[in-house]
This record gives C-alpha cells, sequence and structure tokens, in this order.
C-alpha cells in the first residue's frame, strides 16, 4: 500500500515528488515499522502518550503536543531551513558553495558518517526498552517515551539521506541499520557505548545527560558539513536533542534534590535503606557513564578526523567561533597522552587533534551541568560535591586505554586497579540495589521516592496530568 505522505511522514524534502525515493522508502518503512515493534519500548505499544510531534521545522509546526499511540507516531523527514548562497566554512573547499550533492571522491567517507551516526539513534531506544515497566512517575515515562520517538525519528533522518543520496549501497546501508541489535554477540551496534545495558532509571538519566551529549557534539560537528543536506539535516536534529538532555540534567538534578531531602531528615548520608541513592554512588555512576560516553569521541589522535575535516566532511563545534584560518596545517593543539608511565599535555598537530578538541568542548559543557548539581547540593547544607573523573579514568578507547588511571589523574598499577575499582565504579551488589528501587509509579501526580517531582509540567501542564493513559 502506499503512503501518504502528505499525512503519515510528514516533511518538507518533497517526498511525494520524489518517485524513486518514494519508492525505497515504500520498501523499507515497513522493516522499520517491525523493528519498532520488535525491539520499541516493551508493553506500552497500545498505550496513548502525550507526545510532542514535529510537523513542520517552523515555531509553530515543529511541536505539536497531543495524544498518540507510539506506532502511530508520525515520524517525519524534516531539514533546517536553507541558508542563502551557503559557503564551506573549513577545510580544503573552504570558500567553496555548499554541496547539494556527493561528491564522488568522498562518497565513502561521507556515507560512513552517516551510517555510524544513524546507527546509535536505534541502539538507544533498544538499550531503554524495558525502562517503561519500573518508571518513577507518569511524567518520566512520558519523557523517556518522547526520547524514545524522536530517536526512531532521526533514525528516519538518516535513512533519508541514505535512499536520497547513495543509491543502492544507501537503500543496503539503511537496511542494515535495522539488522543491528545493541548488545548483540553477532551484530552489535557500530560504537561500544551504545552496546552497553541500561537497567535502570539511574542509568538512563546519566545516559541522557552524558552520553545523549556527546550526540549533541557529533550533531554540531556534523552540522558543518560541506555537504548542505547533511548539514540542514542535522540542526533540525539538534533542536530535539536539547530535550535529551534536559531529560538527563533535570532527572539527575531531581535525584540529587530527594537524596539531599532524605539526608537532611534522617540525619544520615546512607540514605539506601530509607529508599534514596547515596551521592557517593550517584558518583559512581557519573564516573562511569562520564568514561563511556568520552569514548565515543575516539582517539586523541585520528587521521580519520583530519581527513573529515580537510574533506569538508565534519568541523569542528561551533566551527565559525574558532579564531584561526579554518584549515589547521600548520597549526598545534594541546592534549593528554601517556608518555613513560606519566600522563601528559602535549602540543601536537591539530589537524590530528580534532577529537580532541571536540571533547574538551563536550568536557567543558559537562561540568557546567555538574556545576549545577553541586549548587543545589551546597543550597541544602550538605558538604559533598560531585566531580567529572579525569579524562583517562576508564578509558577503552586512546592513549589512556593502555593504562589505568585513578578519577584523580594518577596512574596505578593493573593491581592497584583491581583492589581498589570498586571505589570508582558501580559494583554488581550497588547496580542489584539500584535495580531494586525501581518499581513502577503509575498513579497521576505521584512519584517513586528515590526522585523528587519536577519544578514544572510538560507544556504548562500540571504534575497530575495523565501523561501516560493506562
Amino acid at each position: 500500500m502506499a503512503i501518504d505522505y502528505a499525512e503519515r511522514i510528514p516533511n518538507n524534502v518533497n517526498l511525494s515528488e520524489n518517485r524513486r525515493l518514494r519508492r525505497a522508502l515504500e520498501q523499507w518503512q515497513p522493516g522499520f515499522q517491525s523493528w519498532w515493534a520488535e525491539m520499541g519500548p516493551a508493553g506500552f505499544q497500545a498505550r496513548e502518550v502525550y507526545l510532542r510531534t514535529a510537523t513542520s521545522v517552523d515555531a509553530q509546526g515543529w511541536a505539536s503536543f497531543g495524544y498518540v499511540r507510539m506506532p502511530d507516531y508520525r515520524w517525519g523527514i524534516f531539514l533546517a531551513d536553507a541558508a542563502l548562497d551557503r559557503k564551506i566554512a573549513f577545510g580544503d573547499h573552504k570558500g567553496e558553495p555548499a554541496w547539494q550533492e556527493v561528491p564522488g571522491e568522498y562518497r565513502g567517507a561521507l556515507r560512513r558518517l552517516i551510517v555510524t551516526q544513524g546507527d546509535t539513534e536505534p541502539a538507544s531506544v533498544e538499550q531503554q526498552r524495558q525502562l517503561g515497566a519500573t518508571s518513577p512517575s507518569l511524567y518520566d515515562l512520558r519523557n523517556l517515551f518522547q526520547v524514545n520517538v524522536e530517536e526512531g525519528r532521526h533514525l528516519w533522518a538518516m535513512a533519508y539521506l541514505l535512499h536520497a543520496y547513495f543509491g543502492r549501497d544507501g537503500r543496503e546501508e539503511a537496511d542494515a541499520l535495522l539488522r543491528r541489535r545493541s548488545g548483540s554477540a553477532d551484530n552489535p551496534r557500530i560504537l561500544g557505548a551504545f552496546n552497553e545495558q541500561t537497567p535502570d532509571w539511574l542509568s538512563f538519566l546519566m545516559f541522557t545527560f552524558f552520553t545523549d551529549r556527546d550526540g549533541k557534539y557529533q550533531l554540531a560537528s556534523l552540522a558543518e558539513s560541506a555537504f548542505d543536506p547533511l548539514s540542514r539535516t542535522c540542526r533540525f536534529m539538534l533542536t530535539e536533542e536539547a530535550h535529551h538532555m534536559f531529560v538527563g540534567e533535570t532527572g539527575i538534578g531531581r535525584v540529587v534534590q530527594r537524596t539531599c531531602e532524605l539526608m537532611k531528615a534522617h540525619d544520615t548520608a546512607e540514605v539506601g535503606r530509607f529508599g534514596g541513592i547515596d551521592l557517593k554512588l550517584m558518583q559512581k555512576y557519573l564516573n562511569f557513564h562520564y568514561s563511556v560516553s568520552l569514548d565515543l569521541f575516539g582517539a586523541e589522535l585520528s587521521t580519520n578526523a583530519a581527513n573529515y575535516f580537510s574533506m569538508g566532511l565534519k568541523g569542528r563545534f561551533n566551527e565559525e567561533s574558532h579564531d584561526d584560518d579554518h584549515q589547521l596545517k600548520d597549526a598545534s593543539y594541546r592534549i593528554t597522552q601517556v608518555d613513560e608511565n606519566r600522563v601528559v599535555q602535549k602540543d601536537q598537530p591539530a589537524l590530528l587533534a580534532l577529537n580532541e578538541t571536540l571533547r574538551d568542548a563536550y568536557i567543558a559543557d559537562c561540568a557546567r551541568g555538574v556545576s549545577r548539581w553541586n549548587k543545589a547540593i551546597k543550597a541544602a547544607g550538605i558538604d559533598f560535591e560531585l566531580r567529572l573523573p579525569h579524562r583517562g579514568f576508564h578509558r577503552a578507547i586512546g592513549d589512556c586505554a593502555t593504562v589505568k588511571v585513578t578519577p584523580e589523574g594518577r596512574l596505578i598499577t593493573e593491581a592497584e586497579w583491581a583492589a581498589h575499582h570498586a571505589q570508582w565504579l558501580p559494583t554488581a551488589q550497588e547496580r542489584q540495589f539500584v535495580g531494586s528501587l525501581m518499581i513502577g509509579v503509575t498513579e497521576p501526580g505521584k512519584y517513586a521516592g528515590w526522585i523528587a517531582p519536577p519544578a514544572r509540567g510538560i507544556n504548562h501542564q500540571a504534575l497530575d496530568f495523565e501523561y501516560v493513559k493506562l
């Protein structure tokens, strides 16, 4: 059956007028629907959820709220408005007109970038599939589902680019996005962080703060691309990514608030026996999710990153804000490396250090969020401070993957790591305890005992609004 593109797939890319692309997406959509039925949120597919749906890129259309069953969600394809006479801002093609078609010599590299980004979108849905059953409130349940359907829309965005600009290879890659599975031994997702489990809501909130924030920086760097359809696609995706990070930052802030309330009420830092999550345990979860997310930026020195930049495929965060020639052929950049069993700072060619440039911007952004949590702890009169661990801590990619580094940045032996890592990362017993707190709360206006209510509802709704009709 042909798809009614104006109704079922809101878009601003003229799907109804492009017969070739229409046929390709008609063949891809059933696979997407099957993937969503198999790997989307478990147990709630028939429920009506108060969701935001994008119907256009303007202020009136990109955030339309209403009840919808998730399988009926209108996943759309949107590109941000084109910039008039846009010029390439960096690399060897700096100053040339932005590309509307894929240059043949960059076809493989550009496809690889799109596939890697696209693979993260369904992966996070798969990781979060079982969380609905243990949601701390209807407000949080709705936020989980909003994140999930928007990740599904981001998958549509990347599949559109593959189908529209890469021919048969693109169609095969789009199909493969639906075949891989997070955590699969045989066909895993491309990036390691997207094969980790998200077994509880504290992990989910940490994921949306740290890992979705990596997504912000990756999308922002792709939004600089000389390939204009990719740039415009990512610019629109960033408007939705902001909500995912909001869920993480405010969610963790609410856990911190509730823990502080329990600490003051019971005059103890050990609030686990009162149904709360200790600040020290939150620090361990922070250490884990932050370090795993740092790996997503890649190695400190990367010829691939240098080539993507020189080709004009992937820029830096806010490229035009950098005060240099935007080609970096003779520039240097200071990075963290391991040298003779010491963690040191070294100047390296800036072109090779682009991953570290992006990681530095990410770290500064994370620090701002952690600072806001610490202000709440201080305002409660509690002497404790959450901290980002050293960038070399618990790394699996890059220079520090070959050594063991404490959260303070001290190199230690394998034996010391084995003896002390349980002080820095959540143990199986601690994860089991957090899991024991995860009991679903489904009465409107009620919240689990380990998290505080939000400051306000969604789209001006009351806190006791029925965000999910159960």
